[in-house]
């Protein structure tokens, strides 16, 4: 468990328990792209998140606030690479920040701790993937430094 501080208020971030699934879906859930994409029955994410927790590679955090509330979170995988003479990848994906967080610098606080994790993990490279539809979260990874350096492709199965 590690504490982060934004705008004057502590938050503690730690690794996500099967008891925080709901709040993390709410979460997700939580803006026009996800209210679309995830469903109210829990059974697949509780059988996500037990693969997730099962494998040290991934790590799905918890923000809370100071009175315990779920207010953010993100899941960090290390990826181990070929290319780049055998580097880790830190991954950030499903980062998701309650709306009445945003704007506080919560999220670059949160941002400067998975680049810790990844550094301390040995990792050499953040790397990530978001909709091109959230230009705010676009904005928001230009001033972290981030650069648009891919294409990025999908495909279902």
């Amino acid at each position: 468990m590690d504490t982060i501080d934004a705008a004057g208020e502590t938050f503690t971030v730690r690794r996500a328990e099967a008891e925080d699934v709901p709040a993390l879906v709410a979460l997700l859930a939580d803006d026009m792209i996800g209210s679309g994409r995830e469903q109210e029955d829990l059974a697949p994410y509780l059988a996500a998140f037990a693969e997730i927790d099962a494998d040290p590679r991934q790590f799905l955090a918890v923000v809370e606030d100071a009175s315990g509330g779920v207010c953010g979170t993100l899941q960090l995988t290390l990826v181990p690479c070929l290319s780049r003479r055998g580097s880790t990848r830190l991954l950030i994906e499903s980062v998701r920040l309650a709306g009445a967080t945003r704007g506080r610098g919560l999220g670059t606080a949160l941002f400067a701790w998975a680049h810790e994790y990844g550094r301390h993990h040995g990792a050499a490279l953040a790397q990530l993937t978001t909709d091109k539809s959230r230009v705010d979260a676009h904005r928001f990874y230009d001033r972290l430094g981030y650069r648009a350096s891919h294409e990025g492709y999908k495909l279902a199965l």
